[in-house]
């Protein structure tokens, strides 16, 4: 089975962000992202929508993996989602 499509929508300042960022690397999950932060005002605020659309909360990082939504750094959850070992 394949490793469903993984979305990150994030903020260049964020600690929680990097990392979430860093989990994904360091899991070797291929995944996309924006830092919201970075884009144009119009851009943001266009992407922040589509963020709280999916997830229902304004904050982040939000992550969907394939149909399912982790708002927030939840390494457990997601390793659980993507079927990924990670920690000791």
């Amino acid at each position: 089975m394949s490793q469903p499509r993984v979305f990150l929508y994030a903020l260049s300042t964020c600690p929680w962000c990097r990392k979430t960022k860093q989990f994904l690397t360091d899991t070797k999950v291929e995944f996309d992202f924006v830092d919201v932060d970075l884009l144009s005002d119009d851009e943001a605020d266009a992407i922040a929508d589509k963020a709280y659309e999916v997830s229902g909360a304004r904050v982040f990082p939000i992550v969907v993996v394939g149909d399912d939504v982790v708002v927030g750094y939840d390494p457990d959850k997601l390793a659980d989602l993507l079927k990924v070992g990670w920690g000791s």
